[in-house]
């Protein structure tokens, strides 16, 4: 994957000046080169990657950074009171547009600021964390796009069951402070309607950072799951590669978010494509610079999922994929 450096070395050749004349209006309109906070609730390792998809779609739309368009980041290293400091930073720098990256961050940047246009990136619930009125009006300063975190679990939950036959215990990898209150509460009523409904024992297994993961494994391990699921999180979706070592490490099968989690070893996962919304963000950068108010872009939802399989996970954990199931997954991994 190609990292920020190598992206920004990119930008700069020759082949990106026809793409940056579409956004010099940008510049035209104050005199200056606008500038963009970045807030991310991760550590910058963990960044770099998810940003990788944004800065893609900023170079598509003509910016180049240093050129036309100037970035400052923030990182919370998973530390969500750092939240509203870094936020703080951001806005004593008077910059256009703060970038928030998943929900945390768009609340840490909504209490700091009414006036600056935020753009939040693959939000779960905006409406139910309170960042948006509604998708088609926002009505604030607020708008981006969401992944329709909560409206899957149940799904996950179903595929998990149709995959690992006679499940019968399933663990649910919890982080407790992943969104608000709200949000949260429906993400557990879902998983636990859908295991009730599944007829399986659920197993609610809490991992409030990453230094417990370890520890909530090997929770799953002695309650005896049999498969576990990984529910919404930005935090462990930034741990996926830690969180797949520690599932094959078990031999237990588990259900994923993103296909992040499959593409290093993990069993299947079921969602948006976190690449295609993340790289989709650089649009509403691109239009608020030109003009537009936040409380009137609507917030993108995705209009497609994937199901992507890992058949070398499966014979690991000693499962044989329905072929039914392999035959509607969109994509296989041999």
């Amino acid at each position: 994957m190609m990292r920020r450096r190598e992206l920004i070395t990119l930008l700069g050749g020759a082949a990106a000046w026809p793409l940056a004349a579409r956004a010099q209006q940008a510049i035209g309109r104050t005199g200056k080169m606008p500038r963009v906070g970045i807030l991310m609730p991760g550590p910058a390792e963990h960044s770099a990657a998810t940003l990788d998809p944004f800065y893609r779609g900023l170079h598509d739309l003509g910016y180049i950074e240093g050129q036309n368009l100037a970035i400052e980041q923030r990182n919370g290293d998973w530390k969500l009171d750092r939240l509203p400091i870094l936020t703080a930073e951001l806005v004593k720098l008077n910059i256009e547009i703060i970038v928030a990256w998943s929900t945390p961050a768009a609340q840490a940047a909504k209490q700091a600021t009414s006036s600056i246009p935020i753009v939040a990136a693959v939000m779960a619930d905006p409406i139910g964390d309170g960042l948006v009125a509604s998708l088609a009006r926002p009505g604030g300063n607020v708008t981006g796009t969401t992944f329709l975190g909560p409206e899957l679990v149940a799904k996950r939950l179903q595929l998990l069951r149709d995959v690992v036959p006679g499940l019968a215990r399933v663990a649910a990898l919890l982080h407790p402070h992943a969104y608000g209150e709200r949000t949260t509460a429906s993400v557990v009523k879902d998983v636990e309607d859908a295991a009730r409904t599944l007829g399986m024992q659920l197993q609610l297994v809490p991992a409030d950072g990453p230094d417990d993961i370890a520890g909530a494994f090997s929770a799953m391990v002695k309650e005896h799951a049999g498969a576990f699921i990984v529910l919404p999180s930005p935090m462990l979706f930034g741990e996926h590669r830690r969180i797949v070592e520690f599932a094959a490490n078990n031999r237990l099968p588990g259900i994923y978010q993103a296909r992040e989690f499959v593409d290093v070893g993990g069993l299947m996962s079921y969602g948006a494509n976190l690449d295609d919304l993340f790289r989709r963000t650089a649009t509403y950068v691109d239009k608020i610079l030109k003009g537009a108010k936040p409380a009137e872009l609507p917030v993108e939802r995705p209009t497609k999922f994937e199901l992507v399989i890992n058949l070398k996970a499966a014979r690991t954990a000693g499962l044989t994929i329905n072929r039914d199931i392999l035959l509607v997954a969109d994509e296989v991994i041999e």
